[in-house]
């Protein structure tokens, strides 16, 4: 009888901690509104005048955001300032850098990237000026690029030979390009031919057939403990949206390449 009676208090105390339990573990993962970060990409990461955000990354997020429970508001500034903030913490996802050694200690990425560029050099229609691949050809010559991107680990090597200018937009170098302050803009085709089209300089400015390098463009996320488990969740996502094709088509959808 006494040990009869050691089990059925035994089972009450269990139950009562069951009963206690399962409201917590009923409840929802709490959502968050997360902030992403980016500078003005075409395509991928675009501003409307209406103040609603567009492009390749915005709608990827959005989506990953809403099949994990969070929601996310953006925020464009200038890219340098862009990976700054998400280093410090200050914002929870960066919108489309590519991988350099140096981001790579700074911060983390998603597994699978989301998009491709092509990277080449626009110079002046009647320039003269042709590149083969031999980056000896710049040696004389006045090169722009923009502030805070990566180019790839050639041109990394070659760089402090050259003589460099820094613009801040696309925009800026660009006309830097027109108004012959430089003699050559290195640059991606997704984010510049736009530009030139807009400010109407189709029949001033060309970009060289050969293509500097291919770069992909991937999500990022803080190097800390706090991210890892959103960094897990929508890499998982991304993943699906891969494999369902969902990707591809707003790829098309928003005339991005994706890898």
């Amino acid at each position: 009888m006494k040990r009869a009676a050691q089990r059925f208090l035994r089972r009450g105390i269990f139950a009562s901690a069951l009963a206690l339990m399962l409201p917590v573990l009923a409840l929802p993962a709490q959502a968050r509104e997360l902030l992403a970060v980016g500078a003005q990409f075409e395509r991928v990461f675009d501003y409307k005048s209406n103040g609603d955000y567009t492009g390749l990354g915005a709608e990827l997020l959005r989506l990953m955001a809403s099949r994990t429970g969070n929601t996310v508001r953006f925020r464009m500034v200038p890219w340098a300032r862009a990976q700054a903030m998400l280093v410090q913490g200050q914002a929870d996802i960066l919108i489309g850098p590519y991988k350099t050694p140096e981001r790579m200690a700074n911060m983390l990425f998603s597994t699978q990237p989301f998009y491709q560029d092509q990277i080449v050099f626009y110079t002046r229609q009647g320039s003269g000026f042709l590149w083969e691949g031999d980056y000896a050809a710049l040696k004389n010559r006045r090169v722009v690029l923009l502030n805070g991107w990566a180019y790839g680990a050639d041109w990394e090597r070659i760089r402090p030979g050259l003589q460099v200018s820094v613009a801040n937009s696309v925009e800026n170098g660009v006309r830097m390009l027109a108004h012959n302050h430089v003699d050559v803009f290195i640059s991606n085709r997704r984010n510049t031919d736009p530009v030139i089209a807009r400010l109407g300089y189709e029949k001033q400015i060309k970009a060289l057939p050969r293509v500097i390098d291919i770069q992909n463009g991937y999500f990022a996320f803080p190097r800390s403990p706090e991210s890892d488990n959103l960094r897990m969740q929508f890499d998982q996502e991304l993943n699906k949206l891969i494999g369902s094709g969902e990707l591809k088509k707003l790829g098309k959808r928003f005339d991005v390449s994706v890898p």
